[in-house]
């Protein structure tokens, strides 16, 4: 009997059980729900959409049956411009219950440049996109991040998160980091909406991440 309780006090046993309990709480606060992508074939028929898919996804949760798309519009000729020099483009994400052949619109993110003559940006940030369970309710949180503008010069480009859970909106928005010289940086900057100063600290937390880790512009992105 010693000689077990000895084994089990060993430091270096207790060690390794303090650390398998941290991974395994660690991968719970982190845990996502599963995803299964969609291509155009894959998703139901009565589902509307504009521009081209940049991502579908459907997952279940306690809300049930869950569609996303992310689409953005090809960039077109402005309609009312002085000349044909100016673009106006879109992107959109879409939320869907799917409730058997019942499917239902819950929320729609929206945004846009128009009569742009000079460099558009228009574009989810990549890599960003994810459904998570931060508080650990069983409803999913979306998150959705990307640039808006449209500007001829280097200056910093406006950027948003989007999140929803279930049909309530959270918002970030600020503008990318420009660097101007060999230790400057301008921009970078972002602000909570009131629904996220609101939030579980979890989606704060959450969302600061996020921010930090895009902010840098790198002209491409």
């Amino acid at each position: 009997m010693l000689a077990v309780m000895q084994k089990t006090t060993n430091p270096n046993n207790m060690k390794i059980i303090g650390f398998l309990i941290s991974l395994i709480l660690t991968q719970t606060c982190f845990a996502q729900f599963k995803l299964t992508k969609l291509d155009k074939s894959s998703i139901p028929k009565s589902i509307h959409y504009t521009g081209n898919i940049i991502q579908a996804v459907r997952w279940a949760d306690k809300t049930g049956d869950n569609i996303v798309i992310l689409s953005v519009t090809d960039k077109t000729q402005s309609k009312n411009a002085p000349d044909d020099s100016y673009s106006d483009g879109a992107l959109y994400a879409y939320h869907y219950l799917v409730s058997g052949d019942s499917i239902k619109q819950t929320w729609k993110v929206y945004d846009y440049v128009k009569e742009c003559p000079v460099d558009m940006f228009l574009n989810f940030v990549d890599k960003t996109f994810a459904v998570t369970d931060l508080n650990k309710d069983g409803n999913a949180e979306v998150w959705i991040m990307y640039k808006v503008s449209c500007q001829g010069d280097v200056s910093p480009i406006p950027m948003k998160i989007i999140m929803y859970q279930d049909n309530k909106k959270f918002a970030v928005r600020g503008t990318t980091r420009v660097k101007i010289s060999a230790t400057d940086y301008i921009g970078g900057e972002y602000s909570f909406d009131e629904a996220f100063q609101n939030a579980p600290a979890q989606f704060r937390q959450y969302a600061e991440k996020l921010w930090k880790q895009n902010k840098t512009e790198t002209w491409g992105r």
